[in-house]
């Protein structure tokens, strides 16, 4: 997570949003911390209700969300409930969605900066890149609903 998006949480932590991580390993934290993350446990998560409506952004690896209903079924709550950004990772884009289209966020220079400490943290080899991509969408249902009124 932090290799893929976490100059993009970085920036939106100084800019003033409450950034939470959901990772399944929240033995060592320091990367987040790094970057004004909060971690929180994946198990917990998923056992809470879906808070939709606070939820401005969702960032989610493809592979997990195809993964775990549990993933799926708090996107999907998201969504509806909100105006949630909707933002995928990874080769494969989910069936149930739509209207993909590439967003390529430009890291700031502090971004850059606390991501690789954060990646140094993580003892991670790669370097941070300038840019980080992710592909943004609407779940399909919900798409076609819309058309519709």
């Amino acid at each position: 997570m932090v290799r893929v998006a976490g100059g993009w949480l970085c920036d939106q932590v100084l800019s003033g949003w409450d950034a939470t991580a959901v990772t399944m390993d929240h033995a060592d934290q320091r990367s987040l911390r790094i970057l004004g993350v909060r971690g929180f446990d994946f198990e917990r998560a998923m056992a809470r209700p879906t808070g939709g409506g606070c939820l401005q952004a969702i960032v989610v690896d493809s592979k997990i969300y195809q993964a775990d209903e549990r993933v799926r079924r708090m996107v999907r709550g998201a969504f509806e409930v909100g105006r949630t950004d909707i933002r995928i990772w990874g080769d494969d884009l989910p069936d149930d969605f739509d209207g993909a289209g590439l967003i390529t966020h430009r890291l700031s220079a502090a971004a850059l900066a606390f991501k690789a400490q954060a990646l140094a943290a993580d003892s991670a080899d790669a370097q941070p890149v300038d840019t980080e991509e992710f592909q943004r969408a609407a779940l399909r249902r919900l798409a076609a609903v819309l058309r519709h009124v």
